[in-house]
C-alpha cells in the first residue's frame, strides 16, 4: 500500500498532471489541445502525461469524430483532487487577491455539486433544520429531509440506485467546511439551475445567485446569500 501510495502521490503531484486534472474539475470533457493550452505546454508533452493518466485509471478518453476527449474515470476522483486542494496552508490562501478568484471562493460548481462559501451554508442550514444528519462519513435524510427534496420534485429512489455515494460530505478547499457531494448533491445542484436559482458562467466554474434563487434560499432554508 505504501507503494501504491507514493506512486500515485508521484503521479498527481507532477505540475502539468495536476493542471489536468484541476481543470477537469468544472465536468467538461476537453481535448488534448484545449489541455496543452491550460496546462501551458506543448501537444507532444501534454499527450504523455494523458498517457500516464489514463493507464493510471485517472482518466478516460472518449473518440468523437475527429476528436479525442478526457474525462474523469470514476466520480471519487474529483472529491480526491479538492481534499488535496486542503492542504494549501490556510494563511497562503487568504494572500490570494486575484479578482476573478473571488467568486470562485463564494459560489462555485466542485465537480457536479455546489461548493464555495453558498454551499457549505446551504449544507449547514439542511443540517440545523434536521433535514441532512450526519452519520460518520456520510449523511443521511431524515423524514422532513425525504418530504423536503421529494416535494422539490427529486426522486430520491433514483438517486439511491446510482452507483455511487448517495450522500457524502465533501471538504471545501476555501472554506475549510464540509459541503453536500454525492448524487444528492449533483440533483440538487441540477434542481437549482434547471430553476433559475442558479446561473454557471461561460469558461469558469464559478456560479451566480440568481435574485430568483435569493429568495428561494431566504425562503425554503432562511438563507441570506
Amino acid at each position: 500500500m505504501e507503494d501504491q501510495f507514493s506512486a500515485m502521490a508521484s503521479l498527481i503531484g507532477d505540475p502539468v498532471r495536476a493542471k489536468i486534472l484541476w481543470a477537469l474539475m468544472d465536468k467538461r470533457a476537453y481535448t488534448a489541445t484545449e489541455l496543452a493550452l491550460y496546462a501551458n505546454t506543448t501537444p507532444q508533452n501534454i499527450s504523455m502525461h494523458l498517457h500516464k493518466l489514463v493507464k493510471a485509471d485517472l482518466l478516460t478518453v472518449q473518440s468523437q469524430g475527429r476528436h479525442k476527449y478526457y474525462n474523469y474515470s470514476r466520480s471519487e476522483i474529483p472529491y480526491a483532487i479538492e481534499a488535496i486542494a486542503n492542504l494549501a496552508p490556510e494563511s497562503d490562501a487568504k494572500k490570494i487577491k486575484i479578482t476573478e478568484e473571488q467568486p470562485i471562493r463564494y459560489c462555485r460548481s466542485c465537480y457536479d455539486h455546489l461548493a464555495g462559501k453558498v454551499g457549505v451554508m446551504l449544507t449547514e442550514a439542511m443540517l440545523h433544520r434536521n433535514y441532512l444528519t450526519k452519520e460518520q462519513d456520510c449523511y443521511d435524510l431524515s423524514e422532513e429531509g425525504q418530504k423536503w427534496f421529494s416535494e422539490l420534485g427529486i426522486d430520491l429512489e433514483r438517486l439511491k440506485t446510482q452507483k455511487r455515494h448517495f450522500a457524502k460530505p465533501c471538504l471545501d478547499w476555501s472554506e475549510r467546511k464540509h459541503h453536500l457531494a454525492g448524487a444528492l448533491g449533483a440533483a440538487l445542484l441540477s434542481h437549482m439551475i434547471y430553476n433559475g436559482w442558479l446561473r454557471t458562467m461561460d469558461g469558469s466554474r464559478s456560479i451566480l445567485v440568481t435574485a430568483k434563487g435569493k429568495q428561494g434560499l431566504r425562503d425554503c432554508l432562511g438563507m441570506d446569500v
